[in-house]
């Protein structure tokens, strides 16, 4: 119990960090929220942003990395 609970601390402070570098690298991705399937929508002075494409990105991403820490934790 007490190495699984460890390897679960440890995964989680690595996606502390790795939310942390986001966050600190959100304004340095230069196509982000711009890409096919993003819908951006304004009329007069009412805006719709709908980041559709840059979600399914973000999903990829978050599953492949999830998919290779569950490699590590067997």
């Amino acid at each position: 119990m007490g190495v699984y609970l460890g390897k679960i601390l440890i995964f989680l402070g690595l996606l502390l960090i790795l939310i942390g570098v986001i966050f600190l690298l959100e304004l340095k991705i230069p196509y982000f929220g711009k890409l096919p399937g993003d819908i951006y929508l304004k009329r007069g002075n009412f805006i719709f942003f709908a980041p559709i494409g840059s979600c399914l990105i973000i999903s990829l991403l978050l599953s492949i990395i999830f998919y290779i820490i569950s490699r590590f934790l067997k």
